[in-house]
């Protein structure tokens, strides 16, 4: 008896000699160029958004929220073993707002990764900021071709995208009116916004390039609402469709307003999917009958599983085509942080700002809801192949069908 228990305490003590000999792990060092996040044990991962939640756009901002707690929601609220906090700052549609936005959100060193924004007009102001805090910003609905311009100051390093770039989206409204419907004149407006000022240069490049002629290049004012003078001088050029990709509320007067100025009423509307809302129809009314839109479009089972799930959770349709694109932002977020992660023996996690863009930036052949994805060099991650062309009908301007879960009419 005795042998065992002096045999019991020597192989006590030569496991105690053992455990104090074994080298503990190194603690982890930060190499990363542009610094890490450290986070604690039991601490959320946090994800930011610049929005436009409020205001007239803000429809299509909260589509993109909800899009994107979609995909949190499928994570099961967790990544790496930390739940997953997502919360973010109304950016209005506005410079101004991308600013004050930008400024809060780029601020807080524990967000990781920022969903945004909007408008176009909100990342030129907000993307410096999140750039110099060596952050990652995504927009599921920027698609102004400036923004991954490398030649352009609007391009900053750690922005991307999953909307389309404008490249493709001018291009396919402009093939749509000359090659599908026909017509060789055409006029356009734009409101001095990134958003439609790209738009707009693209579809007059596209539409002569094809061999159609531009009759007037116009310009309306944000805060408008007597466009009768610019759909005049519009009718008095002759065009035989007018290209209008401005915002709401200006677009819905517009719009409303053609009926009413001799020689316009039978000429159709073109424009983009910012009109994608429910009650953009409503309130241009019955003119609206008719209009052509490009807008996003997920097909197949994927589309109506997305659109499924974003009524059962928030019971409403989504109010844009965006969802998805904010959807596939955030998995592509989480694929790379999970690639890049160093997560200590007691849960804590360490992420290098560098390491994450790059890991983005090496994004290929992403299976997203709205397609294969892969980033290029200068943040684009969308081929466009998640385009269509719809048309407002008369049970739009009802209420009583949604242009986000209608079939488009024409797919490039």
């Amino acid at each position: 008896m005795k042998r065992l228990q002096v045999l019991l305490s020597v192989l006590v003590l030569s496991s105690l000699v053992f455990v104090a000999c074994t080298p503990k792990a190194p603690a982890f060092e930060c190499t990363d160029a542009i610094g890490c996040v450290d986070i604690a044990p039991g601490d959320p991962i946090h994800f930011a958004y610049i929005q436009a939640v409020s205001g007239p756009v803000a429809s299509l901002g909260t589509t993109n929220v909800n899009g994107a707690q979609l995909a949190i929601d499928e994570k099961g609220g967790q990544l790496l073993g930390h739940p997953i906090q997502f919360d973010g700052e109304d950016s209005l549609c506005s410079a101004e707002g991308g600013q004050a936005a930008g400024t809060k959100v780029a601020s807080d060193p524990t967000v990781i990764a920022i969903l945004g924004t909007t408008c176009s007009s909100e990342a030129r102001s907000a993307m410096p900021l999140v750039a110099d805090a060596g952050m990652v910003m995504m927009s599921s609905s920027n698609t102004n071709p400036d923004l991954t311009n490398p030649d352009h100051p609007d391009h900053h390093v750690g922005y991307f995208r999953t909307a389309h770039n404008d490249l493709f989206q001018g291009r396919i409204a402009a093939e749509y009116a000359y090659n599908e419907l026909g017509l060789t004149k055409a006029a356009t407006v734009h409101d001095g916004s990134p958003y439609a000022d790209g738009l707009r240069k693209v579809f007059e490049s596209v539409f002569a390039e094809l061999g159609g002629t531009i009759t007037s290049s116009e310009a309306v004012n944000v805060g408008d609402t007597d466009f009768k003078p610019v759909l005049t001088t519009i009718a008095a050029g002759g065009a035989e469709i007018i290209y209008f990709p401005i915002f709401e509320p200006e677009g819905n007067s517009f719009a409303s307003q053609k009926c009413e100025v001799p020689g316009l009423k039978n000429t159709p509307l073109l424009a983009a999917e910012v009109f994608s809302t429910p009650g953009f129809a409503g309130t241009a009314g019955s003119c609206s009958v008719g209009m052509y839109l490009s807008s996003p479009y997920v097909a197949g089972d994927a589309g109506a599983n997305f659109l499924a799930s974003y009524k059962a959770k928030f019971g409403e349709d989504p109010a844009s085509g965006f969802g998805p694109h904010s959807y596939d932002a955030m998995n592509i977020f989480f694929a790379a942080i999970e690639k890049v992660a160093v997560v200590d023996e007691d849960g804590t996690v360490h992420i290098g700002r560098q390491a994450l863009r790059d890991a983005v930036f090496a994004t290929k052949a992403f299976s997203g809801l709205t397609g294969s994805l892969s980033c290029d060099a200068n943040g684009d991650c969308a081929t466009g192949e998640a385009l269509a062309v719809y048309q407002i009908s008369q049970a739009m301007v009802d209420g009583s069908e949604n242009l986000t879960t209608s079939t488009p009419i024409w797919q490039p």
